[in-house]
């Protein structure tokens, strides 16, 4: 057991899913730390049955933690994570700093478990969008190997922290008043609107958050020759990100038999009967763990080679919350049988 866990960023929205996830999943720790910027110290946080004062996040914060979950910007990550790597705590960390660094590896516990060996102290999460798709292709990618994937990703404004839901309502109630709603967390009012880019430009028009989709996919797939062409858009939509999907495997794969992989593979559920109108939502999937699958077909433009699919996941649990806590899960049991 870990004697000591700290959960950095445990006032966002992202680290009070950790701590409800903690103990839903009844996470074994003796003693926990909650760690955020100086705006939060001192404020009271009820973790399980306890009372627990938010402390500063600072070099010194980590005397004593064996475990830390962290849910923070990028350069706040790269500031603290080597801090307590030097204290000797392990690190699992949501942020984009550490994900394509070659000596720390980027898990989703369903996929590719084993990857955890050998870690440095430091174990990253991946992008919400590239977790839920990542846990779909898997079972094809097992089974057939995937060779290219086109992706369009339909991301909830969530995904942008509390400040994108903030706005979105602010958005909604401008245009219903018909007046005007100045952006700050997004390029444009995003009520009752799409807007086609997350991230700024990173490669040949493509954006950052689409090439996250591209590097993260090989690198937990352990396949470099993986091609992934990505768009993705910001949608009125609070929670849930739901993503259209085009599969391309080596071998030749029925729409049967690809039903039977996702219902085999764990943390997959399958949600398809297109005449009695059911496929995943995003409304039905908040607050739920699983990557659900639907509208799945074969690529009529294709070779027999390609299956279509619709993929939704809560962005804030499988996305981000419950990935890292599975990730701690695995540590622990890693720890237990040592």
């Amino acid at each position: 057991m870990f004697e000591t866990l700290a959960v950095v960023g445990a006032t966002g929205a992202v680290g009070r899913i950790v701590l409800d996830q903690l103990a839903d999943r009844d996470f074994p720790y003796k003693r926990i730390k909650l760690l955020a910027s100086q705006r939060s110290v001192g404020r009271e946080v009820q973790v399980k049955d306890q009372t627990v004062k938010i402390e500063l996040l600072a070099p010194g914060a980590f005397q004593d933690v064996d475990l830390v979950i962290a849910s923070t910007p990028d350069e706040v990550s790269a500031d603290f994570a080597p801090y307590a790597v030097k204290e000797g705590a392990v690190v699992v960390d949501e942020s984009g700093f550490w994900r394509m660094d070659p000596t720390v590896p980027l898990i989703i516990p369903e996929v590719n478990p084993q990857a955890i060996a050998g870690h440095q102290g430091i174990l990253a999460s991946p992008n919400c969008s590239t977790t839920q798709m990542v846990v779909a292709l898997a079972p094809l990618h097992q089974a057939c190997r995937v060779k290219r994937v086109v992706v369009s990703t339909y991301q909830a404004t969530s995904g942008a922290g509390l400040a994108g839901n903030v706005e979105l309502e602010s958005s909604v109630r401008a245009h219903l008043d018909g007046g005007a709603n100045q952006p700050e967390t997004f390029q444009y009012p995003i009520g009752f609107n799409l807007i086609p880019q997350i991230g700024g430009e990173k490669h040949q028009g493509y954006t950052s958050e689409e090439m996250k989709m591209v590097y993260e996919t090989r690198k937990i797939l352990g396949d470099e020759d993986i091609q992934v062409c990505p768009t993705a858009v910001r949608v009125p939509v609070m929670t849930g990100h739901s993503e259209s999907i085009l599969v391309e495997t080596e071998e030749p794969i029925s729409v049967e038999k690809a039903i039977e992989l996702f219902n085999a593979a764990p943390g997959i559920t399958v949600v398809d009967d297109l005449d009695r109108k059911q496929y995943p939502m995003p409304k039905d999937c908040v607050g739920k763990d699983d990557v659900f699958v639907g509208r799945i077909r074969a690529d009529i433009s294709g070779n027999g080679h390609g299956i279509a699919f619709w993929c939704v996941s809560d962005n804030l649990r499988k996305g981000a919350a419950t990935n890292a806590v599975q990730i701690a899960e695995l540590l622990q049991s890693s720890v237990a049988s040592a």
